[in-house]
């Protein structure tokens, strides 16, 4: 249920936030206030595309905000989970339009696009107006219009889900079989198997060869190098370390005798004496060992060539070779195998094929009926919309493919025909913008309960209508408020008198300056604005009055 809306700098709307309540809320004021700039801020929440002139003049970005209470919306705090942008059960979506064109949008506070606005807001809220029926214009939606009012969820999900698993068990035979490619597949299998089985190997056994191929690359070098250092520990001249170090022993131990506090510095060079002892005894041995073997340079170095080939070929890291030789062999055996396997899956999914049918032909039935009870019961409301001899029919056609679809065999088209004598025609080419509206309204009352969105919208949908007609919407929309949150913009009072509760939307100028004000009114003021819409310029007693009447016929209605 939405349950606060904030807009600022939108359209002529300098400031305002907006609280409602569960019920029909009505919205009315002048020609020209602005009605409908709420539901154009739901629309825009909703991700409508946005542009620079819904930005107040002067000003240099509009920001909207809509909360809403999720307490019976499952599948929309389902939506926030999975999508992590839940918040500790909250909902608020925002969005911020500037000057210039550009926009940005929030839910929950973290940072959203257009696309995530819509499919939330399809689970918040539906706006029906004389401009908005994209959605009921749709085939799809039409379809899953029907399903909900047939009640048959469960049934509609086995379908889906059979259809699902048929799907992957196909994907699953073509891997497996492969075609005319099998043995083409097979023959490339192992053919790289050979290669990597031959060349790929562990990140440790990897890692000593590339160090064992440094190695050997600079073996020249590390002799000359480790010979140099050990003449300069060892060597026959004066400045030899050994030498020297030996020089400074012989002196610091006669300086000791004279003063004994120079015993630890004698210690300290006889120990760096025996480490340069080590040093020197450790750089022969490893003279001696420094490997000068070009053979095996070359074949560590031929060995790592074909690595890196390999690792390019793959395109993957050559220390992750080894998991692709996993990965091909499991592949390989897969396919070696693949006969009494292909038999199984093969078995398994004509066993799917069936459930399907059984499943699809059970939803088939179901839709048909319901197609019946809500064509009829449609036709009878649109009666009492003002479309006298209207009807409603729903069609379903076969989906048109004998492969498993996850909608069912069928697809739903609504016929509609708005005056008697003519043929139902699809409702998406006859149906004018009122009378869509009417339709729409027609629809959700006959599906009252079973739809899962928590608010709807209506934007004057007593468009053409009036007198006994125009109390029939406004007792069909106080119904369904009883049930649902509804949003209506009137400009009928036969309407407005019907709401729970009742927004006026009105138009000021100070200064030059034009303003739009919302105001919720009191049941004073619901009376007056009543009178206003029933008398015009002029309000008479006898149209407060009348206007008082009403209200009180539609409170005990």
């Amino acid at each position: 249920m939405l349950t606060s809306l904030y807009v600022r700098h939108f359209a002529v709307v300098e400031e305002a936030e907006v609280a409602f309540g569960p019920g029909m809320t009505v919205v009315s004021g002048e020609t020209g206030a602005g009605k409908s700039l709420l539901v154009d801020a739901l629309l825009l929440l909703a991700g409508a595309r946005a542009d620079s002139g819904m930005v107040r003049e002067g000003c240099d970005r509009a920001e909207l905000a809509a909360e809403f209470d999720l307490a019976g919306l499952p599948e929309a705090r389902a939506w926030l989970e999975r999508e992590a942008l839940d918040e500790d059960g909250a909902c608020q979506l925002r969005r911020v339009i500037r000057a210039e064109g550009s926009s940005r949008a929030w839910i929950n506070g973290r940072p959203a696009n257009a696309s995530q606005l819509g499919e939330l807001a399809s689970l918040l809220v539906e706006i029906h107006g004389q401009h908005e029926h994209q959605a009921l214009l749709s085939r799809a939606h039409q379809l899953a219009l029907l399903d909900a009012y047939a009640g048959h969820e469960a049934l509609a999900g086995q379908v889906r889900a059979l259809a699902a698993q048929w799907r992957e068990l196909g994907a699953r035979i073509r891997k497996l079989g492969g075609g005319e490619d099998r043995e083409q597949r097979l023959e490339l299998l192992r053919h790289e198997l050979a290669e990597l089985e031959q060349w790929a190997l562990p990140p440790a056994a990897l890692a000593e060869l590339e160090a064992s191929h440094k190695r050997l690359a600079n073996a020249g070098r590390l002799a000359e190098g480790v010979a140099g250092v050990a003449e300069l520990i060892d060597g026959d001249g004066d400045f030899a370390l050994r030498r020297a170090l030996g020089r400074a022993q012989a002196e610091l131990a006669r300086l000791a005798a004279l003063d004994e506090r120079l015993n630890g510095m004698v210690e300290l060079l006889d120990s760096a004496a025996i480490q340069l002892g080590e040093a020197s005894d450790g750089l022969q041995r490893y003279a001696q060992d420094v490997d000068l073997d070009p053979e095996r340079y070359a074949e560590v170095d031929a060995h790592l060539a074909r690595l890196h080939e390999l690792a390019r070929r793959h395109r993957l890291p050559a220390a992750e070779l080894t998991d692709r030789l996993a990965a091909l062999r499991a592949e390989l055996e897969e396919l070696e195998g693949a006969g009494a396997t292909l038999a199984g899956l093969q078995a398994e999914r004509d066993r799917l094929r069936r459930e399907y049918d059984q499943a699809a032909a059970a939803l088939g039935a179901s839709r048909r009926a319901a197609a019946q009870r809500l064509g009829a019961e449609v036709g009878a409301l649109m009666g009492e919309l003002g479309m006298p001899g209207g009807r409603l029919l729903v069609e379903l056609e076969p989906a048109g493919d004998d492969e498993p679809d996850a909608q069912g065999r069928e697809r739903c088209e609504l016929l509609v025909s708005a005056n008697p004598g003519q043929p139902p025609r699809p409702l998406r080419k006859v149906a004018s913008g009122g009378e869509l509206a009417r339709i729409s309204l027609a629809i959700e009352v006959a599906a009252l309960g079973k739809d899962s969105v928590g608010t709807m919208v209506f934007d004057e949908v007593d468009s053409g209508i009036g007198g006994a007609v125009a109390e029939v919407v406004g007792q069909k929309l106080r119904a369904l408020g009883a049930q649902r949150q509804v949003l209506c913009v009137t400009h009928l009072p036969q309407v407005a008198a019907q709401g729970h509760a009742h927004l006026k939307v009105s138009k000021r100028s100070e200064d030059g300056v034009t303003r739009t004000c919302i105001e919720t009114l009191s049941a004073e003021g619901r009376r007056d604005e009543l009178a206003r819409m029933l008398g015009g310029v002029e309000i008479t007693r006898e149209t407060k009055a009348h206007a008082k009447q009403m209200l009180e016929r539609a409170q005990t209605g």
